[in-house]
């Protein structure tokens, strides 16, 4: 059973950084893409950045575009999200997720297969 561990989270001012983390375990994390994704409150949860499983991509919600940087470490089964000026906006709860087969980019809930309980952000203005 594959289970994803989120790390990282918690409270920073406006400007400041974070960096999250999730530990894969019980599958071959290199077989799959990684996504993580927010959910704010009263939102739905969207799309925040991808790696594909070679580590050969990624993508990024326009929002976060140059503030965000997804990273993976196959031996350490471990995918990072560091988060650098950071905004009141970004609050929310990050979730990391994994896709196989992972061989491209993943932007839609549905497409993963399996997900992380989730990890707090909460940026101060």
């Amino acid at each position: 059973q594959v289970q994803l561990v989120e790390s990282g989270g918690g409270l920073v001012q406006a400007g400041g950084s974070l960096r999250l983390s999730c530990a894969v375990s019980g599958g071959t994390f290199s077989f799959y893409g990684m996504g993580w994704f927010r959910q704010a409150p009263g939102k739905e949860r969207e799309f925040v950045t991808a790696i594909t499983r070679s580590g050969g991509s990624t993508s990024y919600a326009d929002s976060v575009k140059g503030r965000f940087t997804i990273s993976r470490d196959n031996a350490k089964n471990t995918v990072y999200l560091q988060m650098n000026s950071l905004k009141p906006e970004d609050t929310a709860v990050y979730y990391c997720a994994a896709d196989r087969p992972g061989h491209r980019i993943v932007a839609r809930t549905y497409e993963y297969d399996y997900w992380g309980q989730g990890t707090q952000v909460t940026v101060s203005s």
